[in-house]
């Protein structure tokens, strides 16, 4: 039996971070055994917010294609593609975009709320509305049974879901409604105690290590309301201890006592940390060398991802096309 197909993607905004890692990434890495596997790059959803700044824009391509090798994603197991090399996703976008109501599109909860959080840019753009079909299209192409996401992106996937029903009752039946897997991620504040983002400066990058990660780990904010070393601390707000709790795990009952005690300093805490996280990201960094080391292997990567990706949308979009009865060829 055929395996069943799973589809995720990541925007190119430059390097990804340990949070992108613990928050989908080590899922994909799982999912790669016992899946056929689809992971885009989604170069054109990075436009639908960042078309003003595209400054670096190929060198993030190949930042996020490193990070999603040394994360332990394998060309021999998975795909791995750039979405804009695949024109077909824009031609189902622009099919989608006709038969998708508009009211659809405007109650997204993710539209509004960026709108809000996102009101220093210039975002209110038929792109940026019309998100949700590009996604649809990204998914529904390769007819996917399953798009592992965490809960705030559920309403995503059943607008989805919504897409391909009302496609199969206008015209025929291409395609399958796809299943949220969802993903149960470890979260980790940033090292300001706030959401981990790029846009906070707050993030730990998957290709840190030695002095620029024991820096970061330092300067980790902590208890705020322990002064002296020797004052009780209170750890379920400390942002050091949630990192001991994943990497760390063994050692995680004692240090909570000692600091509840006042028995271990916030110092001595990160230093521990950092030899903890160090040691974990070992391997993460070892296929990081590997990778850097052949310039050509990102392009290799790409390719066979991309020539792969490519036998699938073509079939589906003879399929739609007909069903359309717009296969004029």
């Amino acid at each position: 039996m055929s395996k069943k197909v799973v589809l995720s993607g990541a925007r190119p905004t430059g390097s990804l971070h340990i949070g992108n890692y613990l928050g989908a990434v080590q899922n994909w890495v799982r999912l790669q055994d016992e899946y056929d596997c689809y992971f885009f790059i989604a170069d054109w959803h990075a436009l639908t917010t960042g078309y003003e700044d595209t400054a670096g824009y190929k060198e993030n391509i190949d930042e996020v294609v490193k990070d999603l090798y040394a994360s332990g994603l394998d060309p021999d197991k998975c795909n791995i593609f750039l979405q804009s090399a695949l024109k077909e996703h824009a031609e189902l976008h622009l099919l989608f975009s006709m038969i998708t109501p508009l009211s659809w599109l405007e109650r997204c909860p993710t539209y509004k709320d960026q709108l809000v959080q996102m009101e220093d840019k210039n975002i209110r753009t038929y792109g940026f509305l019309g998100y949700p079909c590009l996604q649809a299209a990204d998914i529904l192409i390769y007819r996917a049974d399953f798009v592992p996401v965490g809960e705030d992106q559920l309403p995503h996937i059943e607008m989805t879901r919504e897409i391909a029903r009302r496609f199969n009752f206008l015209y025929d039946s291409v395609f399958p409604e796809p299943q949220p897997l969802l993903t149960k991620a470890k979260v980790l504040p940033g090292l300001d105690g706030r959401k981990m983002s790029k846009s906070y400066n707050n993030t730990i990058a998957l290709k840190d290590r030695g002095d620029v990660l024991r820096q970061k780990v330092m300067s980790m904010i902590t208890d705020p309301a322990r002064i002296k070393k020797d004052d009780p601390g209170h750890p379920d707000i400390c942002p050091v201890f949630g990192y001991h709790k994943i990497f760390n795990e063994q050692e995680v009952p004692e240090i909570e006592c000692d600091c509840k005690a006042g028995k271990i300093g916030c110092v001595a805490c990160k230093k521990n940390l950092f030899n903890k996280l160090s040691a974990a990201m070992e391997p993460i960094h070892e296929r990081r060398d590997e990778i850097d080391a052949n310039p050509g292997m990102v392009r290799e990567i790409l390719a066979r991802g991309t020539s792969n990706a490519r036998k699938i949308v073509e079939e589906t979009m003879k399929d739609v096309r007909k069903a359309m009865k717009i296969d004029w060829e």
